[in-house]
This record gives structure tokens, C-alpha cells and sequence, in this order.
């Protein structure tokens, strides 16, 4: 293990570790006064920011036109969601109580703004994290012949370790690894036995960078537990004699 990774497993353990270029913006849904509106209703932000929702009142709930994203049922408790946006375009949204699809009652838009194209190189080898969630992340290393390992160290869904990853293939800003193994079966020395091991099928791994210094990891497991959904990533470590312009 390069003396960069140890690094980074130190570092897991200070939530402030990185820090966060990014922007986050608020969206009320409702008021105190039985408001039937998003505020503000529209917004414009740069690739990579976030966007969190918050019930400012009323019975409401928010889900983007697509179906991608939401924050639940509707309910009239202090609900919040944060989103991130880290690909251009325009992303409507709206409460299903009180609008619809499209723009019509309560509803809203989100206009990202394209940021420059980023490429995956060397410089993108490091260990990768979500300063929200200090304590687990991924090693990605990029390999000759657009090749990219990526082995995410973190915790099963009944609170176990768990470690996952493999090696896919990248291009552009984006990596996929479609063969992502776990392995299990392992105990600690002297008892291991590499015959007792195994290598479970987990799923697939997405990496999408929009700079040299954030992006996100989008998974969907065949594992019962793990399920479908995304993490976002920010660098933690650049290993010695690498850049990334």
C-alpha cells in the first residue's frame, strides 16, 4: 500500500479533511402562510453545486419530472433533501400535492451550467471520499490502456466491513466498472486460508468526474441490502510525481 493511502485511512477520520469548492443553494417548498410555490422557483447553477430542499411549510414533498431524485411521500413534518447536480442541463421538478410534470402548479427548475471538459488521467489516482460521510471511501488508480481500478472500503448494510471494486475501462470523465467483485470468507492471521475466500458478483461502479477534484460514484448492487443510488466524491490524496492539471 502506497504511503499516500495510509494517509488517506487516517485522514477518514477527520470530517473536514477536503474541502468543498462546490456551492449549495436552498429551494424553500410552501410557508407559514399555506404558500403553493417553490422559492426561489428557478435557479441556475454551475456543475457540481447541490441543492437542498427544505419545507418551509405546508404539506409538500419534491421529485424531479424524471423520477431520479425526491425527498418521499409528501409530508407536512421539516423534511430536507440535498441534490447534487453534476452534469449540465435543465432539471424540472415539483410537488406532487400541489403540481405537476412539465412546469404546471407548484414545480420548479434547476438550469446547470456546463463546466469544462475533464479527462481521466494518472493524475486522478488518490483516494476519493464524501467529507459528509467520513469514515469510508474508494482507492482509484488509473492503469495503462484507459484501464481503472477502483476498491471501495466501507461497511455492509447490517454494519460489517465490506470491500468491493475491480478493475473497468474509462473514457473522457467517465469510468465504468461493470464486473465488481466482493470478496468474503477471509479471517485475519494466522487463520487465513486464500482457499476459503470468495469473490461475489456486487454490481456495477460509475465514476464521473467533474474536475480533478470532485465528482461521484453512482452503484447498483445485486447484493441484497445494497441497493441503487449514488455517493459523492471529493479527492482526499494525490500520490508523489502525479498532477492533474
Amino acid at each position: 500500500m502506497r504511503t499516500s493511502w495510509v494517509a488517506w485511512l487516517i485522514g477518514f477520520s477527520l470530517v473536514a479533511a477536503a474541502p468543498c469548492w462546490a456551492t449549495q443553494y436552498m429551494v424553500t417548498a410552501g410557508g407559514p402562510n399555506g404558500e403553493l410555490v417553490f422559492t426561489p422557483p428557478t435557479l441556475t447553477i454551475n456543475t457540481g453545486d447541490t441543492v437542498q430542499f427544505v419545507n418551509g411549510g405546508g404539506f409538500h414533498n419534491v421529485v424531479a419530472d424524471d423520477g431520479s431524485w425526491g425527498s418521499g411521500a409528501p409530508s407536512g413534518g421539516a423534511w430536507s433533501v440535498t441534490i447534487p447536480f453534476n452534469n449540465p442541463g435543465t432539471f424540472g421538478y415539483y410537488c406532487v400535492v400541489h403540481g405537476f410534470a412539465g412546469g404546471s402548479g407548484m414545480s420548479g427548475k434547476i438550469t446547470v451550467q456546463g463546466a469544462p471538459a475533464v479527462s481521466i488521467g494518472p493524475g486522478f489516482t488518490g483516494a476519493w471520499y464524501d467529507p459528509t460521510q467520513s469514515g469510508h471511501g474508494l482507492f482509484v488508480e488509473v492503469l495503462a490502456n484507459n484501464a481503472i481500478l477502483a476498491w471501495w472500503f466501507t461497511f455492509s448494510p447490517a454494519g460489517d466491513q465490506s470491500w468491493f471494486g475491480g478493475v473497468g475501462n474509462y473514457s473522457g470523465n467517465t469510468a465504468t466498472i461493470s464486473q465488481t467483485l466482493q470478496t468474503i470468507g477471509g479471517k485475519w492471521i494466522p487463520n487465513f486460508d486464500p482457499t476459503k475466500t470468495t469473490n461475489v458478483a456486487w454490481g456495477t461502479l460509475t465514476l464521473t468526474f467533474t474536475d480533478c477534484n470532485h465528482g461521484r460514484v453512482d452503484f447498483t448492487s445485486n447484493v441484497p441490502g445494497y441497493g441503487t443510488g449514488f455517493m459523492n466524491l471529493t479527492r482526499l490524496t494525490l500520490p508523489t510525481g502525479l498532477t492533474c492539471p
